[in-house]
């Protein structure tokens, strides 16, 4: 379950959790940049997280189709070791989803790709199909968006 707040605080408190936890487990005096990620789809100031099963992502893909939602993806790079730097950032991106009937919704679901993807789909595979237009980082919407996360490794001489 996310951090209460806003979805870009949210993504972003997890993202530094995730690198955080990947950090402390450099043994010391090893040192490390750990980038950390977390994206999520929203759709109405509602995080949908990843569907469970067929039929939460048929009900993510229909509550989408046809409409503008956001997709929100934290970064943050922390330095492994005692008084490690922390650097965070978020990025949105706006998406439209196509029009797709029942049948294609349900024969998108059945391709088993919706299962571990926020808001069941992904716009990098077979989702591309349910998607009508990207407006922002289209790396965003992949998971990880590359310009800030370069601009990130940049603040630490990477």
């Amino acid at each position: 379950m996310p951090p209460a707040g806003s979805p870009a605080a949210a993504v972003t408190a997890l993202a530094l959790a995730k690198a955080r936890a990947v950090a402390a487990r450099i043994p010391p005096g090893d040192a490390a940049l750990v980038l950390g990620a977390d994206t999520e789809v929203v759709l109405d100031g509602r995080l949908l997280g990843k569907p469970g099963d067929a039929d939460a992502a048929i009900r993510m893909l229909r509550d989408l189709c046809g409409r503008w939602h956001e997709v929100v993806t934290g970064v943050a790079v922390v330095e492994s070791g005692p008084g490690g730097r922390e650097r965070t950032d978020a990025v949105s991106t706006r998406v439209r989803m196509a029009v797709s009937t029942d049948d294609e919704i349900a024969a998108y679901v059945a391709t088993g790709e919706p299962f571990d993807k926020a808001g069941g789909y992904a716009v990098q595979g077979l989702g591309a199909r349910l998607v009508a237009e990207v407006d922002g980082c289209y790396t965003n919407v992949v998971g990880l968006p590359l310009t800030t996360a370069r601009r990130l490794l940049d603040a630490f001489g990477v």
